[in-house]
């Protein structure tokens, strides 16, 4: 009988699969954001079937810590996986991450986001910017509009004194340039910042309208061709927890994110914006940029672009940008 119930034994443990390594994913947008429905959650599910169950991919309901924190979050292993914006962090550690955030870059956030990965992991080391993690996605949203409460802008002196909510890095520096006041913060803050009048506008695409409830509280909407201005995301991973797992399972992963992911969130943030503008319909006032902002607009990004790039040491920031224009079609008259 002893030897009947340790042949037994030995057969189930035999047949039992490996226990699958949990991957913890901390979120900090709202649960029902696009970007999470369509892009994040499918990405998890799709880790667990290219490893066939080995590895598994759990999203948190509550984020584990603040947005600006969730890379230093990945980096320090306080989560296995997270997302985020660069300009978040404040300071200079994606300096060359900023490729992807300056005006006039392309209005269809696939093209962008692939365009975004080619150049900034080829000729601008992007892994260099994310030590300590492994990089699995890089995106874009989709073109990026100024909102505002109070007036049409119809000249460069019509920004002048507004309180424009800005999500960090160059964006901010754009709005300072053209006469308004900057003020940084988190996406997740500004619905409550804009209903109660601390901001007059926010630098915001056409679905956080929708996704974060602004509708009621904007009046006009002012776009350019290729963004009044871009954002840069990154999707990482703990290095340590990466190198712990299996050649094979590393690279299944790897092939569905990299270019792949940025294919499936730049759908999502595409049919966001779409929804986005069907749902907002005549409520807002959206007006194509007068010539007049468009040439203020366009000398503001020359100037930063060269600064930018003049601070990249051996990567050559103007030949990235141009390149990537070239690519997603967009020509600066």
């Amino acid at each position: 009988m002893k030897t009947l119930t340790l042949s037994l034994t030995s057969l189930l443990l035999g047949a039992a699969p490996a226990l699958a390594e949990e991957l913890i994913l901390s979120s900090w947008l709202p649960p029902r954001h696009p970007i999470v429905v369509n892009a994040i959650e499918p990405w998890a599910e799709e880790v667990a079937e290219v490893t066939e169950g080995r590895v598994t991919v759990r999203i948190m309901a509550r984020p584990l810590g603040t947005p600006p924190a969730h890379f230093d979050m990945a980096r320090d292993g306080v989560a296995d996986i997270t997302y985020g914006l660069h300009s978040f962090t404040e300071d200079d550690r994606f300096d060359r991450a900023k490729l992807g955030q300056f005006s006039f870059l392309g209005d269809d956030a696939v093209t962008n986001s692939q365009v975004y990965w080619d150049i900034y992991t080829g000729q601008l080391d992007a892994s260099a910017e994310h030590a300590g993690t492994h990089l699995l996605g890089l995106f874009m949203h989709g073109p990026g509009l100024l909102h505002n409460n109070q007036r049409r802008i119809e000249t460069p002196a019509d920004m002048a004194g507004m309180k424009i909510r800005v999500p960090g890095g160059y964006a901010g520096e754009l709005v300072s340039a053209l006469g308004a006041a900057p003020l940084f913060m988190s996406s997740t803050e500004v619905y409550e910042r804009l209903s109660r009048g601390v901001i007059d506008g926010v630098a915001f695409t056409y679905e956080a309208m929708t996704a974060f409830n602004l509708t009621d509280h904007i009046k006009y909407s002012m776009t350019v061709p290729g963004g009044i201005y871009n954002t840069t995301w990154f999707l990482v991973m703990n290095e340590a927890k990466w190198d712990g797992l299996s050649d094979a399972d590393r690279a299944a992963i790897d092939a569905i994110s990299g270019l792949a992911f940025a294919e499936r969130v730049g759908k999502a943030w595409n049919d966001a914006d779409i929804a986005a503008k069907a749902e907002v319909g005549d409520k807002v006032e959206f007006r194509a940029a007068s010539s007049e902002v468009v040439t203020a607009l366009r000398d503001a990004a020359s100037a930063l672009e060269a600064q930018w790039a003049e601070g990249l040491g051996d990567y050559d920031g103007l030949a990235a940008l141009a390149e990537f224009r070239k690519r997603t079609g967009v020509a600066i008259e």
